[in-house]
């Protein structure tokens, strides 16, 4: 009878043992890809409600250019856009929220900065969006740059870089102001709205969503000025290679696949193509989807089902949305602008 309850006790002992390391695993294990897969779904961090980037409607369906980002993701591994979930984070919690594993990626409007990678111990693969802190204020205000700005009432926004921006400016300029700062951003635009300040900084990408939601919004206006910058970008956590190499290179395919004229409209004219360039992009020729540990129409996958980076563009933020903001730094090298993605070869 011992010889039972000791074996009994040593069995309960063991299974014990096993599902606190199975748990310990579980957490630890830097393996994203493997844990994303077992899941059968990516978790992306975004901004609770920012429209054009990341807005749900009454029904919980998601939209904008940080939502469709993810949408790409989750099409290169499941080939479904469905697979992608979400998950509304504050800005202040954010980056604690990806290295507790609470999310796969962060798709949320951040800027990439040498501290953000160091001090939360991230990466930033590559830049979606090129930004830069600017000004909204009252058209009554009569203000042409944001030199004119001295004695400025400023509302910003806690756990952002623009706090710093705004100093930095003002101090450099010799320029005098007062800030007024809120945690959150619901709070920031409210105090605005009612004219507790007369000027709001953000990165003047969310100046153009925060505004179409004023109770006035032709009454305001977004100076030309961009007084830092701010290269918005998808953030994974360090040591995990695997994920971050398919995170970056979804991004830096939907770039290329622009610029070498595919699109979700001819994406089946494309898998015809004998272009070395596009048969690479495809997957028609070469093996880079497998040695990226997916399949060799990765990329078909996401162009089919979100399309490429100025089709992402131009619905939810550029000239077929609401917003209208126009490509500016973000067009193509090759137009313009600074967006240039390493070729797939």
């Amino acid at each position: 009878m011992r010889t039972f309850r000791g074996g009994l006790l040593i069995g309960l002992a063991v299974a014990v043992l096993v599902a606190v390391l199975a748990i310990i695993y579980e957490f630890y294990d830097t393996r994203t890809l493997k844990r994303t897969v077992r899941r059968g779904e990516v978790l992306c961090g975004v901004n609770k409600g920012l429209p054009g980037f990341s807005i749900p409607d009454d029904k919980g369906n998601w939209t904008g250019f940080d939502v469709d980002f993810c949408r790409a993701v989750a099409s290169a591994i499941f080939n479904d856009p469905s697979k992608a979930k979400f998950v509304a984070l504050d800005a202040n919690e954010r980056f604690k929220e990806l290295q507790s594993r609470k999310v796969d990626i962060l798709s949320r409007n951040s800027t990439w900065s040498m501290a953000r990678e160091l001090d939360y111990d991230l990466y930033f693969p590559a830049v979606a969006y090129y930004d830069g802190a600017g000004f909204m204020l009252p058209r009554a205000r009569n203000k042409e740059t944001a030199l004119d700005l001295t004695g400025s009432k400023v509302c910003v926004q806690t756990g952002t870089t623009t706090a710093l921006n705004v100093a930095d400016y003002f101090r450099a300029n010799n320029m005098k102001y007062e800030e007024v700062k809120f945690d959150k951003l619901d709070d920031v635009v409210k105090a605005y709205d009612t004219g507790k300040c007369d000027t709001l900084s953000a990165d003047v990408s969310q100046l153009y969503a925060l505004r179409i939601n004023l109770s006035k919004p032709g009454d305001s206006m977004i100076l030309p000025d961009m007084i830092s910058k701010e290269p918005l970008a998808p953030v994974v956590r360090q040591r995990d290679d695997d994920w971050m190499m398919i995170v970056k290179w979804t991004l830096y395919a939907m770039i290329n696949a622009e610029e070498l004229g595919v699109s979700s409209e001819n994406i089946d004219e494309a898998l015809k193509s004998k272009k070395p360039e596009v048969m690479r992009l495809v997957g028609t020729e070469g093996n880079y989807g497998e040695q990226l540990g997916l399949t060799k129409d990765w990329v078909v996958r996401i162009i089919r089902h979100v399309g490429n980076y100025g089709e992402m563009y131009e619905r939810n933020i550029g000239e077929k949305s609401k917003l209208k903001i126009p490509r500016g730094m973000n067009q193509l090298w090759n137009a313009g602008g600074v967006q240039y993605a390493p070729p797939v070869r």
